[in-house]
């Protein structure tokens, strides 16, 4: 055994991940004997932005029985990564001493997180249970406006725990929305701008400019208005009606800032009578009239769907589909079950995230995505071995090993070396079993 070169604390600032993620380490890492060869290799091989990985398990197609799909085919590969690219996917070289053991691990795609609030969180900190809320939305405004001055002082740092926490459940990327409004200003944005900046070798994001406390409701409208200039992705809404009291004019506004600024657009909206459809429609109809919106454009949560009748909601659905206009869900359970199987026979582009994690709106989240997909295959029935390797698409924002006659369609040479391994045989049982990950890898750098 070679003496390590350098100490793990070192290599774990190269990794990103902080001393805060020591426990996120593989178990070879996690060892106390500093002469550990493959830590060594690793970071080595992080440097040089060339390696292999020997032993990785990819699904190769689908074994029928008739024709329902019975069980997954996947074998052993070797595979090459250069300047954070696929450049070989060939047979495996178990020999192969320079190489990285994958030890037998499913290789899927990284994970993304659709829908989070990086910006606001208590993880990282002392335990804090929600309030009792009172006064509605409008009620946890007024609340906001009193906390927030004070975790804006720690933001950046919870920030980046809450970032490694996603990324010891496999994501590597996340559409975070920040707040923007007259109590936060901008440096809600430029705390987590900070804190992304300090991960950006393990984990990329693209940003929501959420009027969390209303677009004219508190006057966020200035504010906004910068942050459309700077460095961010989309701009967001949350229930116009609700909070602004005008759902045309507040929907008109978005659309414009977006449009001018050349951004896509998420509201937030929760609304779940007749305000919440109207939204929608209008909002689809906002879209259909500037085209450049299509596919940039989608509504977050949008319960209403989940309380209109069956011939509402096909309609519904094909009308997002036509505009091109996406659901990013939470996957709500309980008394409100979403239409999300109806929103895929239409094509409509659903994604899904997992909200707050720890703050003053919830404290029951886990990080992972990969147990969203768990709940929606619960929720909807997809029980089989092909409709549980279907649901896998929740946590990948789409992306599958195999399509759905069993083709491998991931990974190709060439693609971006995003990918997390798992202890699991196959996609079916990752979803249905939630396995434990065991490594992610982000842009070809070895995040942990």
């Amino acid at each position: 055994m070679h003496k390590l070169a350098i100490s793990r604390k070192d290599f774990l600032k190269k990794s990103g991940l902080g001393l805060t993620g020591m426990t996120l380490l593989p178990s070879f890492l996690q060892a106390q004997d500093e002469t550990s060869m493959e830590a060594q290799l690793i970071d080595n091989i992080n440097m040089a932005e060339k390696y292999t990985l020997k032993n990785v398990r990819l699904e190769t197609g689908f074994e029928f029985d008739g024709d329902e799909v019975v069980h997954t085919q996947t074998a052993l590969f070797s595979i090459a990564v250069k300047d954070g690219k696929i450049t070989r996917i060939g047979p495996n070289t178990p020999n192969d001493t320079n190489a990285i053991d994958a030890k037998g691990y499913l290789m899927l795609p990284a994970f993304k997180d659709m829908h989070i609030h990086l910006d606001k969180t208590f993880y990282g900190g002392p335990w804090k249970s929600v309030r009792r809320r009172t006064g509605g939305v409008k009620g946890m405004i007024a609340l906001e406006q009193q906390i927030l001055p004070e975790m804006l002082k720690t933001s950046t740092d919870r920030a980046e725990k809450l970032i490694e926490l996603l990324q010891a459940k496999g994501s590597s990327f996340a559409r975070s929305h920040v707040n923007i409004e007259p109590t936060s200003k901008l440096d809600s944005l430029k705390n987590l701008q900070k804190a992304l900046e300090n991960k950006k070798k393990g984990f990329q994001a693209e940003l929501v400019a959420f009027p969390q406390h209303g677009v004219f409701y508190t006057d966020s409208v200035p504010y906004l208005k910068e942050a459309a200039q700077m460095d961010i992705d989309f701009i967001g809404g949350v229930d116009p009606y609700t909070i602004d009291g005008a759902i045309e004019r507040t929907l008109d506004f978005t659309v414009q800032l977006a449009v001018d600024n050349k951004k896509g657009i998420d509201i937030h909206l929760h609304e779940s009578g007749e305000s919440g459809l109207k939204t929608i429609t209008y909002l689809i109809d906002k879209v259909n009239e500037n085209p450049m919106l299509k596919g940039k454009t989608f509504v977050s949560h949008a319960f209403v769907l989940g309380k209109l009748d069956t011939k509402q909601q096909e309609s519904i659905a094909a009308q997002l589909a036509e505009a091109q206009v996406g659901i990013v869900s939470t996957i709500p359970f309980g008394s409100l079950v979403m239409p999300i199987p109806t929103l895929y026979k239409h094509g409509v582009n659903v994604l899904a995230g997992n909200d707050s994690i720890i703050d003053h709106w919830n404290t029951f989240g886990s990080g992972s995505v990969l147990q969203k997909a768990n709940l929606m295959a619960q929720l909807y029935g997809y029980s089989t071995e092909f409709g549980l390797s279907r649901a896998l698409r929740i946590a990948t924002a789409n992306v599958l090993p195999l399509d759905d006659k069993g083709v491998q369609q991931w990974p190709k040479v060439g693609d971006a070396a995003d990918f997390v391994l798992l202890d699991a045989s196959c996609s079916a049982e990752a979803v249905s079993r939630i396995s434990p990950v065991k490594s992610l890898v982000s842009q070809g750098n070895i995040v942990y």
